[in-house]
């Protein structure tokens, strides 16, 4: 099969490689249809080197059709068209079943002490062959995988891979009050669908900040009060409490993460460990990894007393420094964390209707064959021609 592979730093490639198989008798194995690009992606094609190889196979955001199931798979069958969610849960453990998919006990990488297995996300994650690709072994037949009708568009479903399910856990962790005001950091494909979903849940005020132009005009155009970043600097906090009586929003979802950094110490740190071997980049990464703090710092400032902030952008970093007096003496909740997939599919399923509330139709700004996904992921990581969410289909 095809499949788009990690080669080194800004350097992905489409290889023939051996196709998957039934390995588990509950194990099912999905011909690809669609398949997204997301941002987590770049942290791969950017600076999380030391945690692949050369040919792992990338993207966890894939749904299609079932094209073969192992004996003991009662739950979906051949042609079955399916959704697979970018975390790998068991759906029977403890965790799973206080809806906490994202640390399934069955598939918690316990070697690297980090949680559920994902999709082509690194040895971090399991180190498992990803969905950008033209098949796909998807373990837990019977549990793991999301079934939808057969007629409409692909782009109608595949967002609950990760996308949906990621800004609807923001949201919910950002704890809005009816009526109240939020502040979206970061109006990527995440930051974007998260405003999305709080205007929908009766926010009265959303506040997007970025400074990409394209995100800036498509998050407005949906009812978003939009900041440049570029405009504002660190006055963004003075100017979102000039919008909310001098207080600040409720609540923040820091929707950036470590794809904050700049021309700063933390990303020539970054930088550096991927230029290591792997055992010394891994070293370095795991022990010494710090990320830029500059959209979180800005999270703590715009938040209101009392008001919670909801972390979904990815951090890397393991000695990244927080502002720990002002948040004490601000009073601010903090929640976060990978978004557990299977949780809110529930939620998000019933809204994706010919209704289209959520605008998920017309969500991706680019939908390219398989074949080039190398030339999307430069686009994508320069911010160019508009790309804010791409999708592929192999």
């Amino acid at each position: 099969m095809r499949a788009l592979t990690w080669h080194g730093k800004r350097d992905v490639r489409i290889d023939t490689v051996p196709d998957p198989k039934i390995v588990d008798p509950t194990d099912i194995i999905v011909r690809v249809t669609s398949t997204g690009i997301c941002g987590s992606d770049l942290h791969l094609y950017e600076v999380l080197g030391p945690y692949l190889d050369p040919g792992d196979i990338l993207g966890h955001e894939p749904m299609g059709i079932v094209e073969e199931v192992g004996p003991e798979v009662t739950a979906v069958a051949v042609g079955d068209r399916v959704v697979v969610p970018f975390n790998i849960s068991c759906g029977t453990c403890w965790m799973c079943g206080q809806g906490l998919h994202s640390q399934c006990e069955t598939t918690q990488v316990t070697e690297r002490g980090t949680g559920a297995s994902l999709f082509g996300f690194s040895k971090l994650y399991g180190q498992v062959p990803g969905g950008q690709a033209e098949l796909l072994r998807v373990p837990f037949g019977n549990t793991l995988p999301v079934k939808v009708p057969h007629g409409p568009p692909d782009q109608r479903y595949v967002y609950l891979s990760d996308v949906l399910p990621t800004a609807w856990q923001s949201v919910a962790y950002a704890d809005i009050p009816q009526g109240g005001t939020v502040t979206v950091l970061g109006l990527g494909p995440i930051g974007d669908m998260a405003a999305r979903i709080a205007l929908h849940q009766g926010a009265s005020k959303v506040i997007g900040v970025d400074l990409v132009p394209e995100r800036l005009a498509r998050a407005r155009a949906r009812g978003v009060h939009t900041l440049d970043l570029n405009d504002h600097g660190k006055s963004v906090g003075d100017e979102i409490r000039s919008l909310t009586e001098g207080r600040g929003t409720d609540a923040v979802i820091e929707a950036v993460g470590m794809e904050a950094h700049g021309g700063t110490l933390a990303r020539a740190a970054q930088q550096f460990a991927g230029l290591l071997p792997d055992a010394l980049g891994e070293k370095m990464m795991g022990r010494a990894g710090v990320d830029s703090m500059a959209a979180f710092n800005t999270a703590v400032d715009a938040v209101r007393r009392g008001g919670t902030i909801s972390v979904i952008g990815v951090y890397g970093g393991a000695i990244d420094p927080m502002p720990m007096l002002t948040m004490f003496d601000k009073q601010i909740q903090l929640r976060m964390g990978q978004a557990n997939v299977k949780r809110w599919v529930p939620d998000i399923l019933p809204l994706l209707n010919d209704a289209d509330v959520l605008g998920v139709d017309d969500f991706a700004t680019h939908t390219l064959p398989l074949e080039e996904g190398p030339r999307a992921y430069k686009t994508f990581q320069a911010k160019e021609d508009g790309m804010i969410k791409t999708v592929l289909t192999p």
